[in-house]
């Protein structure tokens, strides 16, 4: 899957046309998501966002859910990923009634992976991935 376009978040360490990482890191119920399980099939919205349930994150967050119907009426899977735990993500989702899985990348493996800045090089940066899917 190539990276199509970069959005909200400086300088990010992938370029358009770089091959996206793949992952497999479990959602805010458990099941485990793989970037390859939408391969051939859906373009999936990745957004790295900082801490679930604060002001910029949740604002960010509210904005993908209030477009949620615009990305899967062409296809696309969004999906959020922050160093959250599950239980974290769950109550996160509930509470502002988000449509999409949230992903627990605890240790930051991913966001290494996918070389997204830190924020006054302390606070992990908010970045979205557009991936094709191919």
């Amino acid at each position: 899957m190539g990276v199509l376009e970069s959005l909200f978040g400086g300088e990010p360490g992938l370029g358009v046309g770089d091959r996206a990482p793949e992952f497999a890191l479990p959602d805010q119920d458990g099941k485990v998501v793989r970037l390859a399980d939408f391969r051939g099939e859906k373009n999936v919205v990745v957004y790295f966002y900082p801490k679930d349930d604060t002001p910029g994150c949740t604002k960010e967050s509210c904005a993908f859910r209030d477009q949620f119907e615009a990305f899967a009426d062409v296809g696309a899977e969004v999906l959020g990923i922050s160093s959250d735990t599950q239980a974290s993500h769950k109550a996160f989702a509930a509470k502002y009634r988000l449509p999409f899985r949230l992903l627990a990348d605890e240790s930051g493996e991913v966001r290494r992976a996918y070389r997204v800045p830190k924020s006054l090089g302390l606070i992990p940066g908010r970045v979205t991935y557009v991936i094709d899917r191919e």
